[in-house]
């Protein structure tokens, strides 16, 4: 194709925005991936390879990245500069998996995509297989123009159950020498660029009790209830910061919050309950050390596990984590941002409620915003979709970051 040599964000002057659509390749990439049921309990490795088939097609080597236990992998590839630099440069990161659709009401086969009245539907339509599939329709365009910079393509699994991948994909990146200088996180802002997310922490609180009749409680330790003490106790500090801060006005809900989201129990009401797992997270907004509010709940467990063994010295209560995902903070050097604004069009600076693997980026030294097409209000939901028009969006925003690389030297690190 021709080198990109101007920014694609300028189109027509008679186009209305809300009437541009996709182009044919965008719209079938992004078809063919949704079309893969990844769900974060499956193997993701058939779209992984259908990914690198594309990557490599296009005279690209990429790098699969397995999981440990070798069911699913991380994918990564580079357009070297010109020069044939393959470090610093742009990453456009996105990840594979998707959030179950058990339990909800689709009007349609959730994994078979379909467009209806300017929408395309689907599990993972905006969360966040478009933004993939605009990338792999342009592939073509970035291979057109001479880079001033390598960009790079990440890909990974399990983001939707604890950023996992993104963990496995960095040290292969560091063990690599590969650190990029920038990295847009392609995650449904409505291409508006967020430069702040909270924390997500993810627990699971395991407790061991005596089992016995319930006409004999003395004789048995009750598991359920001692974790409904710790549940009590997590609430506890999820009032405290909704009462007392600190506060975070950019965020819709400004302080750090807890959640416990599954309780699992008991085998009848006639006994005293043997075992009782529960799984929790909490959210810091930017400023809030997460391990200062893990610390709290461990003394606290620390505590019921004293009163558990003079009980019972078999009974016990434990806390394993199962997620740990650190916030993205605005601090930095917004290299990232500035450019993310200019490239969309949109000169504002966000905060979203929901994490990302951009937090995992900043903290390696990737100066990372979030900026994606679709909205977030769809995501997860039973008939998730994402508007064409944001998708064209998400196009222009490509082919302008196309246009930057080629015609500006950033070779220098900020």
């Amino acid at each position: 194709m021709t080198p990109v040599t101007a920014p694609a964000t300028a189109v027509p002057a008679t186009a209305d925005p809300a009437t541009i659509a996709p182009s044919d390749a965008a719209l079938t990439w992004s078809k063919r991936l949704i079309a893969f049921d990844t769900t974060s309990r499956n193997s993701n490795l058939a779209m992984i390879h259908s990914m690198a088939d594309e990557l490599t097609a296009h005279g690209l080597t990429p790098v699969i990245v397995p999981s440990p236990d070798g069911r699913k992998a991380n994918l990564f590839a580079t357009i070297p500069a010109q020069d044939g630099t393959v470090t610093g440069g742009i990453m456009l990161a996105g990840h594979t998996d998707v959030v179950p659709v058990d339990g909800q009401a689709w009007d349609s086969d959730p994994f078979t995509p379909e467009v209806r009245e300017g929408r395309l539907y689907g599990r993972g339509t905006t969360d966040m297989k478009a933004f993939s599939g605009a990338i792999l329709g342009l592939l073509p365009e970035f291979l057109s123009v001479p880079l001033a910079e390598p960009l790079h393509f990440a890909w990974t699994y399990d983001e939707e159950v604890g950023c996992h991948g993104a963990v496995v994909l960095l040290a292969e990146l560091a063990a690599r020498g590969i650190r990029p200088r920038l990295g847009f996180v392609g995650e449904p802002t409505s291409m508006r660029p967020v430069s702040a997310h909270k924390s997500s922490q993810l627990f699971r609180v395991s407790v061991s009790g005596i089992a016995a009749h319930s006409s004999m409680t003395t004789t048995g330790v009750n598991a359920i209830e001692y974790a409904a003490r710790a549940i009590a106790f997590i609430r506890s500090l999820a009032d405290e910061h909704r009462l007392s801060g600190p506060f975070d006005e950019t965020f819709v809900v400004p302080y750090t919050t807890a959640n416990v989201g599954v309780v699992s129990g008991g085998a009848a009401v006639n006994t005293v309950a043997e075992k009782c797992d529960f799984e929790f997270e909490f959210r810091t907004i930017p400023g809030v050390d997460p391990e200062a509010v893990t610390s709290r709940i461990e003394d606290h467990l620390a505590e019921l596990r004293t009163e558990i063994q003079q009980e019972n010295p078999a009974a016990d209560i434990r806390m394993a984590p199962l997620g740990t995902v650190p916030g993205l903070s605005p601090a930095g050097p917004r290299v990232a941002l500035d450019l993310a604004q200019d490239l969309s069009g949109h000169a504002v600076e966000e905060s979203v409620v929901y994490a990302t693997e951009a937090g995992l980026f900043q903290r390696a030294g990737i100066d990372t915003v979030v900026c994606g097409p679709g909205s977030m209000d769809q995501g997860h939901t039973a008939n998730e979709y994402i508007e064409l028009t944001q998708i064209a969006a998400c196009e222009r925003f490509l082919q302008a970051l196309a246009a930057h690389l080629a015609t500006t030297d950033r070779t220098a690190t900020p």
